[in-house]
C-alpha cells in the first residue's frame, strides 16, 4: 500500500496590514521572543490563506470559519497541541483587533483543540509483579521487609488505591475508614466518593498479611489501628509508600518507575488477562 501523503503546504501570503501592525505590536510593546513571534506569525499566514481559499475577507470572519479550518488543520495531521497554538494566535489577532475597534466579535472565541488521547497507563508484566513482591534485600529489617512485601501483595494482588491501603486499620473500629477481616479473607475499603466496598483477599497476599501482622506488634504503639505503621509505630503515609515503593522497585533492578497506580493497572490487567470478563473486572 502506498504511503500516506501529506497534503502540500499553502504557499504563504504577504501579510495584510493588520497583521503586520498586530506582529509589530507583539514585537515591540509585548516583546516577544523571536522564536514565540515566528511561531505566532506562521499561524497567522496559515489564516490569512485559509481566509483567501474560503475567499472571505479576515474581518468577515465567523466562528463556523474558524472551526473548519482548525479541524482541517488536525485533519492534515497536525497534533491537539499544535492545534490550539494556532487557536491561540487566531484568538490574540481578533482580540487585539476588537480593542482597536476592528471588529465586533472575536470567531475564534469558544473554539477549542481536538483533546489530545491519554496515554494507557503502564503495567507490570507478571514476572515483574511478582518480582517486586517477593524480592528480598540484604541485611534489611525483616519488619520492614515484611510490611514492604505485604504493601505490595494487597496494591496488586487486590488492586487497592494508595490512599484505601494507608487508610485500613488492623481490625474493624467506629472510626476505622478501612479494616481486614482476615476471617473473611476480604478488606473493607472506603473508595472514592466514600463508597465502601469489599475486595476479597489471595492467598499470596493472606500469607504476606499474616507475616506483617506478626511483625507488627513489634513496631506499633498501643493506641495506633493502624495496619501499616513506620519504624516509630505511626500510620504509614501515602508519600511514604510510595517512596518504599520506588526504592523496592530499583533495588529489585525494574527497569521502569514503578507507583501504586501501577500496581492497581497491573492487577486489572493481568486480571482481565486472565478473564476477559471486562465487566467483572471493572466490578
Amino acid at each position: 500500500m502506498a504511503a500516506r501523503r501529506r497534503p502540500a503546504a499553502a504557499v504563504p501570503l504577504p501579510p495584510s496590514d493588520e497583521v503586520r501592525r498586530y506582529l509589530e505590536h507583539l514585537r515591540v510593546e509585548r516583546r516577544l521572543a523571536p522564536t514565540t513571534l515566528a511561531s505566532v506569525g506562521a499561524a497567522l499566514a496559515r489564516l490569512e490563506s485559509a481566509a483567501a481559499a474560503h475567499p472571505v475577507a479576515l474581518r468577515e470572519v465567523q466562528t463556523h470559519h474558524i472551526r473548519r479550518w482548525a479541524a482541517q488543520l488536525h485533519g492534515e495531521g497536525a497534533a491537539p497541541r499544535s492545534v490550539a497554538i494556532v487557536l491561540s494566535a487566531w484568538r490574540g489577532l481578533y482580540r487585539w483587533w476588537g480593542r482597536e475597534g476592528g471588529v465586533a466579535m472575536n470567531p475564534a472565541d469558544g473554539v477549542r483543540a481536538p483533546k489530545a488521547a491519554r496515554p494507557l497507563p503502564k503495567a507490570l508484566a507478571v514476572d515483574q509483579a511478582v518480582g517486586l513482591a517477593e524480592h528480598r534485600q540484604p541485611g534489611a529489617d525483616p519488619r520492614l521487609e515484611a510490611r514492604d512485601r505485604c504493601i505490595v501483595e494487597l496494591l496488586y494482588g487486590c488492586g487497592l488505591r494508595v490512599a484505601e491501603l494507608v487508610g485500613l486499620d488492623a481490625a474493624p473500629g467506629a472510626a476505622a475508614r478501612g479494616w481486614i477481616d482476615r476471617a473473611e479473607a476480604e478488606a473493607q475499603v472506603l473508595g472514592k466518593g466514600s463508597k465502601r466496598r469489599g475486595v476479597p483477599i489471595g492467598a499470596a497476599a493472606l500469607a504476606a498479611l499474616d507475616a506483617w501482622l506478626a511483625q507488627r506488634s513489634t513496631m506499633v504503639r498501643a493506641d495506633e489501628p493502624a495496619l501499616f505503621v513506620t519504624r516509630t509505630g505511626t500510620r504509614l503515609s501515602a508519600s511514604q509508600v510510595r517512596g518504599r515503593l520506588k526504592a523496592r522497585a530499583l533495588q529489585a533492578g525494574l527497569p521502569t518507575h514503578v507507583h501504586p497506580h501501577m500496581l492497581r493497572h497491573s492487577y486489572a490487567s493481568h486480571l482481565l488477562q486472565s478473564s476477559g470478563d471486562l465487566r467483572a473486572v471493572q466490578e
